[in-house]
């Protein structure tokens, strides 16, 4: 067809960039980028990526659309609420409506010690859509481990902050160290995970839609500084943000750089990584509800229709391909049982991890 469009017209006014132009952007579609978290920020992170043309996107959540998401998740609509379709597939269906140039692989499942550094084989960068500092120390681990850039990012309330993590590696020898542009990691940063209750969460203290896209562009755009090599322009330093209150601050890192007791980036012990992974249980973020893990992972396919079955006697159940969603109702009245393929549930109604496990137990078994 004469007129067709070539496969870099989209991105002509990108393109115009000098820090980026034809070049940079085939180092974006060449690249591959792991997004773990497909919420507020994981979705923001995944539609401005697709549509700058980044060419392989590896999306992992796993949670499913609700009607809470919609204030500020910018991937979702009514009718992925409706189908209750999982957050990363609902994200690669509208990424396909966006940017068929885009290949997406959505992965619905937890992302723990088990499974993180299958998913960042071959990526090229990391960028934290997460609600929680145990996944963030877990990414941490893989991105020092195989030296690969890992953009940070949180928002709670009107407050944001991001910092990027190009690792020390030990022959000294990345892209990065050559340009001297090594920044330190999230362990030399925050030795540890907060304590439970320390730090305000979407669930007590609320979010601002416009703070999360604030934050997730900031992470976005180091990603493309990252994937079309310009590390002169890296962020080095924290950024901070009250939107409400109309403040942006930049915080050195310097003090954080120069630590040489990091067990991560200098000592190279992974705690996280080598941890025991599967059978625990995690309280989601602003949800009233626990994630519960298998005990053991199973290779094959949970029956969820033939689990249907059973659980009629006890609860109002719908199922599609992703998930069975159990509202019970009896004893145990107002909790809700969502069943994954892969064992894995998320427990609504309660915030207590010995309680969601009961139910657990109860209805699927130990």
């Amino acid at each position: 067809m004469a007129n067709a469009p070539s496969q870099l017209d989209r991105y002509h006014r990108q393109m115009l960039l000098p820090r980026i132009g034809a070049q940079g952007q085939q180092k974006l579609l060449d690249a591959t980028a792991l997004i773990v978290g497909c919420g507020a920020l994981g979705s923001v992170i995944a539609s401005t990526l697709a549509r700058a043309g980044v060419g392989h996107l590896r999306i992992a959540d796993r949670d499913f659309v609700e009607i809470t998401n919609l204030q500020r998740q910018v991937l979702f609509d009514e009718s992925d609420v409706e189908q209750a379709l999982p957050k990363a597939e609902a994200a690669r269906m509208q990424i396909a409506r966006v940017n068929r140039q885009v290949e997406v692989t959505a992965i619905v499942d937890d992302v723990n010690a088990s499974n993180v550094e299958k998913l960042a084989e071959g990526c090229d960068v990391i960028l934290d859509g997460l609600d929680n500092f145990e996944t963030r120390f877990l990414l941490n681990d893989v991105a020092v481990k195989r030296s690969v850039p890992y953009i940070y990012g949180g928002a709670v309330a009107t407050l944001g902050m991001t910092f990027d993590v190009l690792p020390r590696t030990p022959g000294g020898d990345s892209p990065w160290e050559r340009a001297d542009r090594a920044s330190p990691c999230m362990r030399c940063v925050f030795d540890a995970a907060p304590p439970p209750g320390e730090m305000a969460t979407c669930d007590t203290a609320g979010v601002l839609g416009p703070v999360v896209s604030v934050i997730a562009n900031l992470q976005a755009c180091e990603a493309m500084k990252v994937l079309v090599d310009d590390w002169q322009a890296v962020n080095r330093d924290l950024v901070h943000v009250d939107l409400w209150d109309n403040s942006i601050h930049r915080m050195g890192l310097e003090t954080a750089r120069q630590r040489t007791d990091c067990p991560c980036c200098r000592a190279r012990t992974f705690d996280h990584l080598e941890g025991a992974a599967g059978g625990g249980s995690t309280v989601l973020c602003g949800r009233e509800a626990v994630q519960v893990l298998p005990p053991t992972r199973s290779t094959s396919a949970l029956d969820l229709e033939r689990m249907a079955e059973r659980l009629r006697a006890h609860a109002d159940v719908r199922t599609n391909r992703f998930m069975l969603r159990a509202r019970f109702t009896g004893e145990q009245v107002g909790v809700e049982l969502t069943l994954f393929p892969d064992g894995r549930a998320i427990v609504k109604g309660t915030t207590d991890p010995a309680t969601a496990r009961s139910v657990y137990s109860k209805y699927v078994g130990s």
